[in-house]
């Protein structure tokens, strides 16, 4: 791997990297069908918005309970095994989910969407799982002078996912059935499993010198905790999407406040993500490399804005550029954190480092939309969204305050 790292396609011309990113796309694209069509199908059965957020918690519980052994794991199991078993379980999940769908298996949603709940915790398990081997896996397919530029590349794809997915999931949903979209999900994470098997094998880092898998944990807990500017990065992104974060809320949004219905759903749901891959696009060519602090602040207070004027709108147009606008910010904030935890953090510690990780920043989501549900019961739903965006100015005027590190970081070279 001789590739230049100043070329922007430099990444993409490794193989197993283009592989692998084919294989997060496939699967991300999943992800976002299903939880379109599983937001809908929850709301149509309970119409209670605290049952959108319960999808969420339903997911992060198991994620968050696996997720430090999961990164001990990727650390002394080769990678690619644990992503595999990972992909199997999720094409399992998909397909009951699709069975719901069918005469043989309808009973099984006459009396809720408990059976649902159920599947989303098994795929829970899973993603706790799959993520700290997928983020310890993708730096051995590329040489190191080349992270920045796999990182952008790899949060294009994702985020060309979280576009693709849900306008996918909305329209198939829409016009064709639930069965229709369900069958889609099946078909892409299949295909997401097979482009992992073309990735051939990679052996293992030397295992660090802790002895026991609690003393193996503490000690990647204890490096995101030491180093001030990964634990500020993380900590922000953290609170800005537990309290800035309106997806869970969409589904009202679209039926009750915008009235654009499944349809509309879709296209909202992926406005963030088209917001992301422009900024993702713009960053392959125009790599932040001065004053990366002080950008990261003011992306994530920008986050903070736009969810304050998406609670506010009433317009579909105004609401799309909005949720578009917030997604260019929140990728900034993606791609500075990624790649300070790939820079910083020693190999044969990525997994651990990347669980601590997960926790803060993936279960954040999950548990940032049982927030959103919480808060839209007890509140009201534009109140809720309003107060979740001055949460995030505050928490940046915080981070801003406490963490010089951060606010004085040049570059992440």
């Amino acid at each position: 791997m001789s590739q230049s790292s100043e070329n922007p396609y430099a990444a993409l011309l490794v193989r197993d990297f283009r592989f692998f990113i084919l294989a997060r796309l496939f699967v991300t694209l999943a992800i976002m069908v299903q939880a379109v069509v599983v937001g809908w199908q929850v709301y149509e059965i309970t119409k209670d918005p605290l049952s959108l957020g319960l999808i969420g918690l339903a997911e992060a519980i198991p994620a968050i309970t696996v997720s430090l052994y999961a990164g001990h794991l990727a650390d002394v199991v080769q990678r690619k095994k644990i992503i595999l078993v990972c992909v199997i379980t999720l094409v399992l999940c998909s397909m009951a989910l699709l069975y719901f769908t069918m005469d043989l298996g309808a009973f099984i949603l006459a009396r809720g969407a408990l059976p649902i709940y159920a599947i989303i915790f098994l795929s829970g398990i899973a993603r706790g799982f799959l993520s700290p081997a997928n983020f310890s896996f993708m730096p051995q397919l590329v040489d190191r002078s080349l992270y920045q530029n796999a990182i952008v590349w790899n949060s294009t794809l994702w985020e060309g996912a979280a576009v693709g997915g849900p306008i996918i999931g909305g329209l198939i949903f829409g016009f064709y059935g639930i069965t229709a979209a369900y069958t889609v999900d099946v078909v892409l994470v299949l295909a997401g499993l097979l482009c992992y098997i073309a990735i051939p094998n990679r052996a293992l880092p030397p295992v660090s010198d802790e002895q026991g898998i609690f003393d193996k944990i503490k000690a990647g807990i204890q490096f995101v905790f030491k180093n001030q500017i990964v634990l500020s990065a993380i900590s922000l992104d953290l609170f800005a999407v537990l309290f800035g974060g309106a997806v869970a809320l969409l589904p009202i949004f679209a039926d009750e406040i915008l009235h654009v219905g499944k349809e509309g759903l879709g296209f909202l749901r992926s406005a963030q993500g088209i917001g992301a891959v422009i900024m993702a696009v713009y960053l392959t060519r125009n790599p932040i490399r001065k004053n990366i602090g002080k950008i990261l602040l003011w992306c994530v207070a920008g986050f903070g804005l736009c969810m304050i004027g998406f609670g506010l709108s009433k317009l579909f147009w105004l609401s799309m550029a909005l949720l578009i606008l917030s997604g260019m910010f929140d990728c900034v904030s993606v791609i500075v954190r990624s790649t300070l935890i790939h820079t910083l953090t020693p190999e044969n510690m990525k997994g651990r480092v990347s669980a601590v990780n997960s926790i803060f920043i993936g279960s954040s989501n999950e548990i940032g939309s049982f927030e959103s549900g919480v808060a839209a019961k007890l509140l009201g739903v534009v109140p809720s969204v309003i107060f979740g965006g001055l949460m995030t100015l505050g928490v940046v005027g915080v981070t801003s305050w406490k963490a010089d590190k951060l606010r004085s970081l040049h570059n992440v070279q």
